[in-house]
């Protein structure tokens, strides 16, 4: 099928590829995608999710580092991430019974190992051939950077999904996602592209993770559901002292960031002050899983609830399933809380749909950023197109 056909097709059967700066491993999700633009919908038939090893997890880290990296092993994981997506989607694709031919695209966001939106410069590996050449579909990815050429930040994505499908006609919503990096997107009620707000926050499970795995010795690589955190007393005065020490969390928006911010300087620093305030392995958790709504709440009250009346807030993302998290932002907003469930959304797969549904609008030929959201001063068609190797 040509790209003349597959643009006319009313439905599309899709697979969305994502892999967050969390690390936990490659989500997929095969879903079909009826429309495109304010018209979409989606419908999830099936999700998997391949956990990173721990090996592979390191190599990532260090590739996100200036000084752990070099040009040989992002050349090398380049490759390497390529074939794990690829892989992934085809195990996809065989528990479905889907041939190639019957799988329209696959979509994937790659892996950021480096983002700089001051330079208008971003780095997305997970070689798009290698994923191809696997599956044999048409592959789309690298989407960060078209947005990025014409001025914008690259990021958030995710929003141009959260308008699309959960705009409402009568209420104003936040949608909050908190994977490694907290981001948000607010709707104001019948929104419109040019009045919408989303941005990066801050952390999301980033330290929390990384402080949980120094210092059980790799015996826990989060903290399920919470529990740790919730067993603990949050620490004010140490709280205090990491927010007025983040010069990103009240950064005015347009803004995103990643790893080049919440990095191994800022885990060991973190860990110092543990030393210093002596708090309790439990209490330092609570505090830390605090900083994460905290800075959450903090921008919506400074940056949000000023212009858009906020009726409800969902969380989509790792983060929904902590509780403590979820139970800090209801404490500290003064409105419904609920996770993307609510929605009849799944929380896991919601950046992976966003992702197919981002790969639909460019074989649409449709504009998939918001200007409003990234601060680009153009409409652009994002992404990159691989085909699979000729039969």
């Amino acid at each position: 099928m040509n790209l003349s056909q597959l643009m006319l097709k009313e439905r599309k059967l899709a697979i969305g590829l994502m892999s967050g700066t969390s690390l936990d491993g490659i989500d997929a999700c095969l879903v079909e995608i009826k429309g495109c633009g304010v018209g979409t919908t989606v419908h999830l038939i099936d999700f998997i999710s391949e956990e990173y090893s721990s090996d592979e997890k390191k190599r990532i880290l260090m590739l996100c580092s200036p000084d752990t990296s070099n040009v040989a092993d992002i050349c090398k994981t380049n490759i390497d991430l390529g074939r794990k997506f690829g892989k992934t989607a085809k195990k996809l694709m065989e528990k479905n019974n889907l041939k190639a031919s019957e799988v329209d695209f696959i979509s994937s966001h790659g892996q950021t190992i480096y983002h700089m939106p001051e330079a208008g410069a971003t780095l997305q590996i997970g070689e798009l051939a290698e994923i191809a050449s696997i599956t044999g579909c048409l592959t789309i990815g690298d989407y960060r950077p078209s947005d990025m050429a014409v001025g914008g930040q690259g990021a958030p994505l995710v929003t141009y999904t959260d308008y699309i499908l959960f705009t409402s006609s009568e209420k104003g919503r936040v949608l909050i996602n908190i994977g490694g990096i907290s981001n948000l997107t607010a709707l104001r009620a019948n929104s419109s592209e040019d009045d919408i707000l989303a941005f990066d926050c801050g952390p999301g499970n980033m330290l929390i993770d990384r402080v949980i795995t120094i210092l059980t010795d790799d015996k826990y690589r989060f903290d399920e559901d919470g529990n740790i955190a919730l067993k603990g007393n949050v620490n004010s005065e140490l709280l205090d002292l990491i927010i007025q020490r983040d010069d990103f969390v009240l950064l005015s928006p347009p803004k995103s960031t990643g790893r080049e911010q919440y990095n191994e300087d800022m885990v060991k620093e973190l860990l110092s002050l543990k030393e210093k305030f002596k708090v309790s392995f439990e209490d330092f958790i609570a505090t830390i899983t605090a900083y994460t709504y905290t800075a959450i709440s903090d921008n919506i009250k400074k940056f949000v609830s000023s212009r858009i009346t906020i009726d409800e807030v969902y969380v989509g993302g790792g983060g929904a399933k902590n509780k403590a998290i979820l139970k800090g932002l209801r404490e500290s907003l003064d409105v419904d809380v609920y996770t993307m469930e609510q929605l009849n959304f799944s929380s896991d797969a919601k950046e992976a749909i966003a992702f197919a549904i981002l790969g639909n609008e460019f074989l649409n030929g449709k504009s998939n950023n918001l200007k409003s959201a990234t601060g680009a001063k153009k409409s652009a068609i994002m992404g990159k197109l691989v085909y699979p190797p000729c039969l």
